[in-house]
């Protein structure tokens, strides 16, 4: 019994091993769009639209070269008692910046003019290389 079960055991913890390390390195060189919308005092961000809405119409403008994205809603600071420091974050998964910066460019504006039905905030965006 013991036998069965450390061999169980291995094999789910072999598995999981496996698919943890795979993942990571199928991001490795992929370029990650964050954009963060800060926390404060009278700010609001509607998480249904921005998920439903706004997201979907920028992947559509990035077409092929979009990896993947994830959205994520702020919860609480790394700090207790702390205030949040972000309310959400959207980040994109891409293959090449400057196929990104080209296909935002023409939209632009459609993108900030979607701003007004889900925030009151200014977001700040971070271009960073996923390296692990």
């Amino acid at each position: 019994m013991k036998r069965k079960l450390f061999l169980t055991l291995l094999l789910v913890t072999t598995f999981f091993a496996a698919f943890s390390q795979d993942k990571p390195a199928a991001e490795k060189g992929l370029i990650k769009i964050s954009v963060m919308y800060p926390f404060s005092e009278g700010k609001t961000f509607n998480m249904e639209y921005y998920e439903a809405k706004h997201m979907p119409m920028v992947a559509k403008f990035l077409g092929t070269n979009l990896v993947k994205y994830t959205i994520e809603k702020g919860l609480s600071s790394g700090m207790p008692n702390q205030p949040l420091p972000y309310m959400a974050i959207g980040t994109f998964y891409v293959k090449s910046l400057s196929e990104y910066q080209a296909a935002i460019s023409p939209n632009r504006d459609a993108i900030r003019a979607d701003f007004a039905n889900y925030t009151n905030v200014a977001p700040v965006i971070l271009v960073s290389e996923v390296v692990k």
